[in-house]
């Protein structure tokens, strides 16, 4: 029991991801509803976007949830914002 509240206070790794160097800290992860509030942008044009490879891709949390490295998200407002 205690191996799994460590594993919950442990912040997320990146395992071989394009845009993350290995083992590079993930701070925090949002959900869709989320990164639609902080972008300004509706859920088809994300995943459009994501498609295309204008917009980050989403990592998958297990089943049918995915989110977005906060970070990623982030750089991509700033980039927009140039």
């Amino acid at each position: 029991m205690a191996n799994d509240a460590r594993q919950l206070a442990m912040p997320f790794f990146a395992e071989g991801d394009d845009d993350l160097t290995s083992n590079q800290r993930i701070g925090r992860v949002i959900r869709l509803k989320e990164v639609i509030h902080r972008t300004g942008l509706g859920r088809s044009t994300i995943y459009r976007w994501m498609g295309e490879g204008k917009f980050p891709k989403a990592i998958k949390l297990g089943g049918h949830s995915v989110a977005w490295v906060e970070q990623e998200i982030d750089r991509w407002l700033t980039e927009r914002c140039r």
